[in-house]
């Protein structure tokens, strides 16, 4: 057993959005890891679903509910009394966000407002990471990987929103969690983590490249649309950002005040590619499947972005494990298990889970 899974053993740990893509899996590694997790979010909102999939409400305390309900959602932190918290709750959709830019912002800014404030108001708290994106950051489209000290920004709802989470996040950090009144005035220390675009078995949200490329190939048999073919993203298996919120997580909880602030956890250099080029290798990896470029001016999307990670590697001891290939072949070896409806998904999860933490280890 790898030392992030022992420690977590007994932990009490509250995990927001986590019948989400990546909170269910933040989630699920966490109950395997013998943590007492604690779920508050709403019931997922796309059929199929990983929460589902892998039977995740019997073991994880749900709680569903609108993080923007404080008095529930306090209510819920009260009771639970967690030791650490994970928020990954989001209105996470960029085109969504041109949609319903009312609702992106009040989830995303708000929500994560209501979330610290519940924090503020249970002293069992010892550690928290809130998650927002790579997308927080002031984008002039330079191959300049960005980081953690530069300007947020936002040209869209969605980055927007979380830009101002993110400065929120930092407010109540300074006021209310200053590391430099840690041990003394409080004893709660929290950090904002950003990644990449993640990727992983167990996704159907829509506009993204992987579960559009799936519902096409192994759904209806179609050739699937590319909007942006030239979009430059930092590509990461699911687990990759995951582990890196865990550790922060856990130094925080030691009460390591060099860990308040803002974290990158993106991938190795080689994993900056196209989104052509990503679907090109997804379709020679599977052996199937077919695309076709048809752009849309619908709404601004970033055409270049790339984080520097070299902060969480000095700092955390933390880098990523896996190259751009196994990333996707972890993530098409999902989906190929979960339409060949020959495997117990639940036990072909935790199957991927211990292969990557088997691997894992801090530089």
């Amino acid at each position: 057993m790898n030392d992030l899974a022992l420690f977590f053993k007994n932990k009490r740990v509250l995990v927001t959005g986590h019948t989400g893509f990546k909170g269910a899996w933040l989630a699920q590694v966490l109950s395997n890891w013998g943590a007492n997790v604690a779920g508050v979010a709403l019931p997922p909102h796309v059929t199929p679903n990983l929460c589902d999939i892998i039977g995740l409400g019997e073991r994880v305390h749900n709680y569903f509910l609108d993080i923007r309900n404080y008095e529930e959602l306090k209510a819920v932190f009260q009771k639970e009394q967690p030791e650490i918290v994970i928020h990954l709750a989001a209105q996470a959709i960029v085109r969504e966000s041109y949609r319903d830019p009312l609702r992106t912002i009040s989830v995303n800014t708000l929500g994560t407002a209501h979330v610290l404030e519940a924090i503020r108001a249970t002293p069992s708290v010892k550690s928290a990471v809130l998650i927002t994106t790579d997308k927080v950051y002031e984008n002039k489209e330079w191959w300049y990987a960005y980081r953690e000290t530069d300007r947020l920004g936002g040209r869209d709802p969605y980055s927007a929103s979380k830009s101002s989470a993110d400065i929120v996040i930092a407010s109540y950090a300074s006021s209310f969690f200053n590391a430099e009144k840690f041990g003394k005035d409080h004893h709660t220390l929290i950090a904002t983590a950003r990644a990449g675009n993640v990727i992983g078995g167990g996704d159907w949200s829509p506009d993204r490249l992987v579960p559009d490329f799936v519902r096409a190939t192994f759904e209806s048999g179609t050739s699937m649309r590319l909007r942006n073919p030239n979009s430059i993203r930092p590509w990461e298996y699911v687990l990759e950002p995951i582990s890196g919120y865990l550790l922060l997580a856990k130094k925080m909880y030691e009460g390591d005040t060099r860990c308040v602030g803002a974290w990158n956890f993106g991938p190795h250099d080689e994993s900056f590619v196209t989104a052509q080029q990503m679907l090109e290798k997804a379709v020679r990896m599977y052996g199937q499947g077919t695309y076709h470029v048809e752009p849309d001016d619908f709404a601004h999307e970033s055409s270049l972005l790339k984080l520097d990670i070299a902060k969480a590697k000095s700092v955390l001891g933390w880098k990523p494990l896996l190259s751009l290939d196994q990333n996707l072949r972890f993530t098409l070896d999902w989906y190929r298990a979960y339409y060949g409806k020959k495997e117990d998904m639940r036990r072909f999860t935790d199957a991927q889970i211990n292969s990557f933490f088997n691997q894992f280890k801090t530089i």
